[in-house]
Order: structure tokens, then C-alpha cells, then sequence
């Protein structure tokens, strides 16, 4: 595996790889480790996970391990579209359905319903089935504008009481969304989104962040370089106790 550089900011762990493959690899190797580990402590563990294009290679290597036992865990994920139809294929849950949930035996899966009549209501639900399955480990992305889930620099609370919240998502996030191929264009793209807050999301013991391609590169310069900000989100790994952010070349062509 070709590792280009390791550094760490803060008390942020960063290695950067020659190709997202490499880097999925890398990622999913080191989290496979994290999660035999706590369910031997634990006997079942609960974890939440990304649905973004950036996440595939690292969870096709994830899914193919057998050596985890998937049985022992409960799947959550970290954001979700208000307004999409319950089959829309650009839904996160369903994103997770076809690249992770339908395809390795979970415990349970618990997803956020983009369907649902009152989003504040539904909110409370899934923040209720956080508080009583607390998260062990989460795998992550970064946004083009910095943001980790729907947490984008306008609404992004460090401090956050909520533990689940309606959003409006900002320009450059749902820019993003067409960039990625998951929306053919702009107008498509929902303005609302449910997002479990930054607390929720750095509480887990364990943070693996994956972020490949060059148009996260100014994210990541901005995580790793300026100041630790909600103008940049992800820049809250960096106070992590056991927090790993993983590039491939291009995501990081702005900090080598």
C-alpha cells in the first residue's frame, strides 16, 4: 500500500494514500481492527455510518472482511434528505441499504425516515434510539464547505443540545450533490435534511473519516490548517482523543 505521508494535527491522526483505493483499504483494515476490538470488550456494539460516494471504496473493503462479525453490530447513519420519496434512490438510507446494510448480516438496522410527516417528531425518535444504543464508532466523510453530515458551517453548533435536527442545507452543499453525480442538478436537490449534530457525531470512542478526490481538498486544508472553527466543522476532529482522517493524493494535493 502506498502510504504518502502521516502526520497528526492536534491530536488528529492523518494519513494520506496514492489512490482512494489504497485509502478505502487503509481505512477499513484499521476500523476492522477498532471493531473486533469492542465487541470482544463489549459483545455487541452500535455504529453510524456515512452514505456518500466517498465512502465506497472504504466500505466495499469493510464488507468483504470476513473476519467481522457483523451479527454483533447495530447500524445507524448520520443524515438523511427531507421530501424524498421513500425509494428514491438518493436517499442515504437507501445508499446505505445497496453498499452496506443489505449486503453483510447486521443486528439491526435503524435508519432516519426522510418520509416523515413531522421531521421535528421524527428527530426526537431517532435521537431517543441514540441515547439508548450510545454509538461506539462512527465512519465519516468531510463536505466540500467542511461540513460532517448535514452539519454545514451556518448551522454547525459545536455545543449543540440537540442530539438529532432539521437543517437547511447550504449552496455548496447541495452543489456538492450534483458534483457527486447523485442529483443531475441543482433544483433537484432537497433544501432541508435531519443531521445528528456534532456532539453526537464526536461522542463515539472511535472517528474514521475518509475523504477522497480533489474537490475536498480546500476541506481538508481548512481542517487541518486553519483554525478550529464551525466555519470549517470538520476541524472538531482535531480535539478527538482517538479521532483518523484518511486521504488519497488528491484530496490532499493542498497539504503535502
Amino acid at each position: 500500500m502506498a502510504l504518502v505521508k502521516t502526520e497528526q494535527v492536534d491530536k488528529l491522526n492523518v494519513s494520506v494514500y496514492t489512490t482512494r483505493e489504497e485509502m478505502g483499504e487503509a481505512a477499513a483494515k484499521e476500523a476492522s481492527v477498532a471493531i473486533k476490538t469492542a465487541i470482544a470488550e463489549k459483545g455487541e456494539i452500535n455504529m453510524i455510518f456515512a452514505a456518500a460516494p466517498s465512502q465506497n471504496e472504504f466500505l466495499a473493503h469493510l464488507i468483504a472482511d470476513k473476519s467481522i462479525d457483523f451479527t454483533k453490530i447495530n447500524a445507524f447513519h448520520m443524515d438523511e434528505y427531507i421530501g424524498l420519496p421513500a425509494d428514491a434512490p438518493q436517499g442515504f438510507g437507501n445508499f446505505l441499504r445497496r453498499n452496506l446494510f443489505d449486503r453483510v448480516p447486521f443486528k439491526t438496522v435503524n435508519t432516519i425516515d426522510s418520509t416523515a410527516a413531522d421531521p421535528e417528531a421524527e428527530c426526537r425518535r431517532y435521537a431517543d434510539l441514540l441515547q439508548e444504543y450510545p454509538c461506539d464508532i462512527v465512519c465519516m466523510g468531510i463536505g466540500e464547505n467542511g461540513h460532517i453530515a448535514f452539519n454545514d458551517p451556518h448551522v454547525a453548533d459545536f455545543n449543540d443540545k440537540k442530539a438529532v435536527k432539521v437543517v437547511e442545507l447550504d449552496e455548496t452543499c447541495r452543489q456538492q450533490q450534483v458534483n457527486d453525480g447523485c442529483f443531475a442538478r441543482l433544483s433537484e436537490v432537497p433544501t432541508h435534511a435531519l443531521t445528528l449534530t456534532i456532539p453526537t457525531l464526536v461522542a463515539p470512542k472511535a472517528v474514521f473519516c475518509i475523504v477522497p478526490a480533489k474537490t475536498k481538498a480546500n476541506a481538508v486544508k481548512a481542517t487541518l490548517r486553519g483554525p478550529v472553527t464551525e466555519a470549517c466543522p470538520a476541524s472538531i476532529l482535531r480535539r478527538h482523543a482517538n479521532a483518523a482522517l484518511y486521504c488519497d493524493a488528491d484530496s490532499a494535493a493542498l497539504i503535502l
